[in-house]
């Protein structure tokens, strides 16, 4: 009998950070978690973190993992990583953290300072795109550093993403992969590499090209566990460590949501849409696609940026009683949370929320901001939170309409994956929603999945990303949708979504103007 063979992938969130055992056919054999405070907030609207801090955790997930599973530690191939995005940290010469990291949820801005001059800044504004490259200018975390604490920036010897400094962790190299790369630094998301010389980016921000790590593509070697690495994670040494990808791109994979067609949602921290193409194509013009988990590949992507954040918001503020009911029961919380939701009928009696609690640069725009319409005497809690649900898979189904007007292609397919994907009823009402059954993967830990399929092509134990999917993914669940259900959010999307921020726009843009917030980028 030939002998096992065993991949390790770590996946390192917002909420928790996860040490994974997978085998060859995608099956998940043990796993670590480790809760985590996702940030703190020295000033409002600051979101940060100690990088030790991450560390120390990603080599205690690492260290429960081991003594959860019984096996021969040599049969272990290799192991992937893949982490939240745009998590930025400086590190000295030494590698170690000159500032707590600046976490994607930051929402601080620094100040723009004069135009972008030469070529660059006559061809924006010629086609009227200052204000999406002033944005950008404003939200990269170098500038903020360099601008309000310049003794830090003198000091940077290297600017890494949470990908890059755990890398370094755990291989004592400078290196990330290309797939990781998504954040305000200069990279050329069209050719998937740091930008050109001559490119606006670098006019953009203080960095230099030697403040980067090197970067490799999906399924490319990384380098090996070190011997300290070994000592605290228990991951044997020199192990290859294999390019993975973000979180959101591992997840796609993970999910087997890759082919044309085929629309995968993540309903996480963020709730995403992604479609996975081989073309360079923007959804949103001068907004890129991101790199895929698969090389030369790139995901299409339409975000809300805090999406399942307010379902836990939801459950922070008035879910007191079912988290505590469900502790006494030694059931999952979602349990009781699924029986909320379906006390209340399809379409929350006329209750309809718009979801951009956090607006973006573009569709919604800067002075965006959530809102719940239709309010009346019979509401309860219980139809706030359906509304909840019911108005993040509007947003997104709005997301794969525009991905499809785009790219010419129908989605046919719909793949649920995240947090969220555990509750039957966001699978059902998904399913209503989008007029499509809704799958649910085999596993929950699709994004680690997906870090492990990377793994396994790389080293050569499947010998395609085809192979490797058709192993290692699979169905668990469908949710079909319901005609009468179907019918009535068909309406309800068409005649009222569509058209509340359209209608609203105007009342965010007064509010912005009398209250200053949200403040300009």
């Amino acid at each position: 009998m030939s002998e096992k063979s065993y991949l390790l992938a770590i996946d390192h969130g917002t909420q928790s950070v996860r040490a994974l055992l997978f085998d060859l056919q995608g099956t998940l054999l043990g796993k670590g978690r480790v809760e985590l405070q996702a940030y703190v907030s020295p000033q409002p609207g600051w979101a940060e973190q100690d990088p030790e801090y991450y560390w120390q955790s990603l080599a205690e997930a690492c260290q429960r993992l081991w003594k959860q599973v019984a096996i021969d530690k040599r049969q272990i191939k290799g192991v992937a990583l893949t982490t939240q995005r745009g998590t930025v940290i400086n590190v000295d010469a030494q590698g170690l953290p000159l500032r707590p990291a600046i976490v994607w949820l930051d929402q601080r801005t620094a100040e723009v300072r004069g135009r972008i001059k030469g070529p660059w800044g006559w061809l924006f504004r010629l086609i009227g795109a200052e204000t999406t490259v002033n944005y950008f200018r404003a939200q990269a975390e170098v500038n903020w550093i360099a601008q309000q604490q310049p003794q830090i920036w003198a000091r940077t010897h290297k600017v890494l993403l949470l990908s890059g400094f755990l890398t370094q962790r755990l291989t004592g190299q400078y290196v990330d992969s290309v797939a990781s790369c998504v954040a305000y630094l200069p990279f050329d998301y069209k050719r998937l590499k740091w930008a050109a010389p001559h490119d606006w980016k670098w006019q953009a921000m203080p960095l230099r090209r030697e403040q980067l790590p090197e970067l490799r593509k999906p399924g490319e070697r990384l380098g090996k566990i070190s011997a300290e690495a070994s000592r605290l994670t228990g991951i044997p040494k020199d192990l290859p460590l294999i390019a993975a990808g973000a979180d959101k791109a591992c997840e796609v994979l993970g999910a087997g949501g890759v082919a044309p067609g085929t629309a995968c949602l993540s309903y996480g921290t963020t709730a995403t849409i992604n479609t996975t193409h081989r073309p360079y194509r923007e959804t949103i013009p001068l907004i890129p696609p991101y790199p895929s988990a698969i090389p030369s590949h790139y995901n299409s992507e339409v975000m809300i940026y805090r999406g399942f954040w307010m379902v836990s918001w939801f459950k922070k503020e008035f879910g007191l009683s079912e988290t505590q009911r469900a502790e006494k029961l030694g059931i999952e919380p979602e349990v009781l949370f699924d029986e909320l939701v379906n006390t209340v009928p399809v379409g929350s009696m006329g209750l309809m929320l718009q979801p951009y609690w956090s607006p973006g640069i573009r569709e919604p725009g800067l002075e965006a901001k959530g809102a719940i319409i239709g309010f009346g005497d019979v509401h309860t809690r219980a139809h706030i939170y359906r509304a909840i649900l019911e108005g993040l898979a509007y947003a997104l189904r709005e997301g794969k309409e525009r991905i499809e007007k785009r790219s010419k292609v129908r989605v046919s397919r719909l793949l649920v994956s995240g947090g969220g994907s555990q509750s039957d009823a966001a699978m059902q009402l998904t399913a209503d929603i989008f007029g499509l059954p809704a799958e649910r993967p085999h596993t929950f830990e699709t994004a680690g999945l997906g870090a492990a399929i990377d793994c396994a092509v790389g080293l050569g134990l499947h010998p395609d990303f085809s192979v490797a999917m058709a192993a290692m993914t699979r169905v668990g669940k469908v949710f079909l949708p319901q005609p009468e259900a179907q019918h009535t959010y068909e309406r309800l999307y068409r005649e009222v979504y569509l058209r509340m921020y359209k209608q609203l726009r105007p009342l965010y843009r007064s509010i912005r103007t009398i209250t200053g917030y949200p403040a300009d980028g």
